[in-house]
């Protein structure tokens, strides 16, 4: 089957009701026939559902279907995006580990780097995202996998996968990629090299700002040390949000192509307007990774970036002017959502280390959504208008 009717289309085996739809699997634990077969089960001797903890017929499905996208083997499904991203690193590492990842990150993973992982005797070094060859000389002996984000959170610059892929080939190193804005559709990080790729559900994949949850996709082999991390750790995503989240995957391939259509309208547009420093989109010909771009993902994602002349005076003017675009710290929602990266996602960061990566104080992203791209812009525009004089504007 081809991408979009996968999704529709694969479904788990019919009970005797034979449903036409998944129903939800509200249970916490499930009966055995006898103490000889509970213990077979338990021994692992052969498949079942034993505790809804371990697995559940809704996580399952959900698994299935995006493991299928991104050419995995297996997958696990935590509660959350950052749960999947503490389950990784909990599962494959040890204390005396090091981890070498770009400096281009969601900020609560450079708090983990930097201040939960160290507690269990866990390192971590920066490399430049725009600068890979320059990694090869942060390897060291104690290095035991590499992470990225591609495009990177907030300043969807982009790294080339294949590249760094290659770097942890020669070292032997696992490569883990957080995909999340890229979207399953747009990008398969193991098609590519990666080892792992992470999703935060809650994101494009849920679609509709309704349901949390994170993904760990990758061999079996990998995966098997991520379930029995997590089966003990408890990071287990609910089957409510799962039979949400799988849902929701029926009609992902369409809204993501409707994300991208309107937020590379949006940017062209915003490329040409004179109040702003810069412009950020993947499939822009400015962008300096534009060909890196065009390689790997499919399309350029449902993100834009820009800098507003002024800094965070502007920015504020800029966010409180928005009529019908909301302000919210979430994204890859069907609405529209803008939010200022140096005063929220990313505020502990020091502004040194927010200049690293790109957050500047007039920087703003927008999620754009799936209303009238008209009706986007007209919000967009009219807001900048309010920030800026005539002859800034025009």
């Amino acid at each position: 089957m081809r991408e979009e009717t996968f999704l529709i289309r694969n479904q788990h085996e019919q009970t005797s009701a034979k449903e036409h739809t998944v129903p939800i699997y509200f249970t916490s634990s499930y009966t055995f026939d006898s103490a000889e077969e509970m213990r077979s089960k338990f021994a692992e001797e052969e498949e079942s559902f034993l505790y809804s903890r371990y697995s559940n017929p809704n996580v399952d499905e959900f698994i299935s279907k995006v493991a299928h996208l991104e050419g995995a083997e297996s997958g696990w499904a935590t509660a959350t995006g950052m749960a999947s991203v503490f389950t990784t690193f909990g599962a494959l590492l040890d204390a005396g580990d090091h981890v070498l990842s770009s400096r281009s990150i969601f900020g609560s993973t450079h708090k983990l780097f930097t201040e939960i992982l160290p507690r269990f005797g866990i390192t971590a070094s920066y490399g430049s995202y725009d600068d890979v060859d320059a990694w090869e000389a942060l390897i060291t002996t104690a290095t035991k996998c590499i992470y990225i984000e591609s495009p990177t959170n907030p300043a969807l610059d982009i790294i080339d996968v294949r590249k760094v892929a290659a770097l942890a080939e020669k070292h032997n190193l696992i490569l883990v990629v957080d995909n999340c804005f890229a979207t399953p559709v747009l990008q398969q990080p193991i098609k590519l090299g990666a080892h792992i790729s992470i999703h935060s559900a809650t994101k494009f994949i849920d679609g509709q700002g309704r349901a949390m949850g994170g993904l760990i996709l990758g061999s079996n082999e990998l995966i098997e040390k991520v379930k029995a991390f997590a089966r003990h750790t408890g990071p287990a995503l609910s089957p409510f949000n799962a039979w949400i989240l799988s849902k929701s995957l029926e009609t992902l391939s369409l809204r993501v192509e409707k994300h991208c259509s309107n937020a590379l309208e949006i940017a062209t547009r915003l490329e040409k307007h004179k109040a702003l420093r810069s412009v950020k989109y993947p499939f822009l010909k400015s962008h300096k990774e534009y060909e890196i771009a065009v390689s790997q993902m499919h399309a350029g994602g449902g993100l834009v970036g820009f800098e507003l002349e002024g800094g965070l005076e502007a920015g504020k003017k800029f966010l409180d002017a928005l009529k019908m675009i909301k302000l919210t710290a979430n994204l890859g929602d069907v609405r529209t959502i803008a939010t200022h990266p140096a005063s929220t996602t990313h505020s502990k960061l020091t502004p040194e280390q927010r200049a690293e990566v790109g957050i500047t104080d007039g920087f703003i992203r927008i999620s754009v959504g799936l209303e009238h791209v008209e009706d986007i812009w007209e919000d967009i525009e009219q807001a900048l208008a309010k920030c800026f004089t005539t002859s800034q504007v025009f």
